[in-house]
Parts: C-alpha cells; sequence; structure tokens
C-alpha cells in the first residue's frame, strides 16, 4: 500500500466544492479545504506508485476546479 498527501490549488473560490468532488474518487481516503498556498489537501491511497500516479493524474487532476496538484508520498522511517 502506498499513500500520499495530494496538495491542490484551485480556481478562486472553488476549494470546498473541489475538496466535496475529490471525497468521492476510490482511494481518497479524505479531503478537506484549507487555509494557506494551497486550498485543499488530499489523503489517497493506491496498491503500488503506478496506481497512485493514475489515481492522481486521470482522477483527481480531472476534477472541475483544480489548477494544479503536487504530490506528496508517505515515507515510513
Amino acid at each position: 500500500m502506498v499513500e500520499a498527501y495530494v496538495l491542490i490549488q484551485t480556481e478562486v473560490g472553488k476549494a470546498a466544492q473541489v475538496a466535496m468532488a475529490v471525497k468521492g474518487i476510490p482511494g481518497v481516503q479524505a479531503a478537506e479545504a484549507v487555509t494557506g498556498p494551497y486550498d485543499a489537501i488530499v489523503h489517497a491511497a493506491a496498491d503500488d506508485v503506478d496506481s497512485l500516479g493514475k489515481l492522481v493524474v486521470a482522477r483527481i487532476q480531472a476534477v472541475e476546479g483544480i489548477t494544479r496538484t503536487l504530490t506528496c508520498p508517505v515515507v515510513r522511517l
């Protein structure tokens, strides 16, 4: 299992709408609108790195209102 936090920038005024839309995507564990340099943060999980990449690129980035994402894989030290 691979986990990551996906930091999302949205169009102005779209943070809550994007967070709600992303919550419904399989593989998304949680999604919240936040303040600061990013507008939403998503906790995602997938079976492997390739599946995680597909989740972010094909599903999350396809949500209307998202302008940019930054994927931060979780490491177990």
